[in-house]
């Protein structure tokens, strides 16, 4: 009979092999259970790749974000346009040169119904004799203004206004009676004095029918600005 060869122990000062062998080998600080480090690289130090499911996942929040930015963005035009600001085309030239035929503009809906009408200010209103028609005039008398017109000019309570923005190619030479503005009303003038018709042909506008304030052309590009 054989006996098996015995183990023999270890002398001092040598590492006991079979406990050595059977422990096991400590990782490396940083390092997964999947055998990769915090940054991505396994044991070797090669790069190791994201999984699928987390890139998509990244991506779908990604587009969630843009989808919600988006949402909003519509919703506060919307509020924009229809509470505060309205688009419109002028159509004529009767404010040339400051507004050309065809020319796209935006109006503030809001802004007469917290702060007051002043001379000057190009407003958009109903046509006293048909109200579906909006019209787009130059304010020049405020209630209780005494106006007068002779010879192209408008003499506003006994003084001559001074209207820079009327070329004298564009004035109307012809004389008419002189108006007391009424009492919640406002005497509207067009630019091209000789081709618009306005206050001198129907009369002073009720503060009702004006409705908006011309403030910012974006159509053509080369006119973008604002309406002065």
């Amino acid at each position: 009979m054989e006996i098996p060869d015995q183990p023999h122990p270890p002398e001092p000062g040598q590492p006991d092999e079979s406990r050595t062998a059977m422990s096991s080998t400590p990782k490396p600080s940083g390092e997964n259970a999947s055998g990769q480090n915090a940054s991505g690289q396994d044991a070797g130090g090669r790069e190791t790749n994201t999984p699928a499911s987390e890139n998509s996942g990244k991506s779908f929040s990604v587009l969630r974000t843009w989808a919600r930015d988006l949402f909003f963005c519509v919703v506060i035009s919307f509020f924009f346009i229809l509470f505060l600001y309205q688009p419109v085309k002028v159509e004529g030239g009767s404010m040339e040169p400051g507004l050309e035929d065809q020319e796209r503009i935006f109006i503030n809906k809001l802004v007469y119904r917290m702060g007051a009408i002043e001379r000057g200010d190009i407003v958009v209103l109903r046509y006293p004799r048909d109200p579906r028609k909006s019209f787009i005039k130059r304010v020049i008398g405020l209630p209780g203004d005494h106006i007068r017109l002779a010879q192209g000019n408008v003499c506003l309570n006994g003084n001559k206004l001074d209207e820079p923005y009327v070329p004298s190619e564009y004035l109307d030479y012809h004389s008419y009676s002189e108006i007391d503005v009424p009492e919640d009303h406002y005497f509207v003038l067009g630019d091209h004095r000789s081709a618009s018709q306005d206050s001198r042909d129907f009369g002073p506008v009720t503060r009702g029918n004006i409705y908006g304030k011309a403030v910012f052309g974006y159509w053509p590009m080369e006119k973008m600005g604002a309406v002065k």
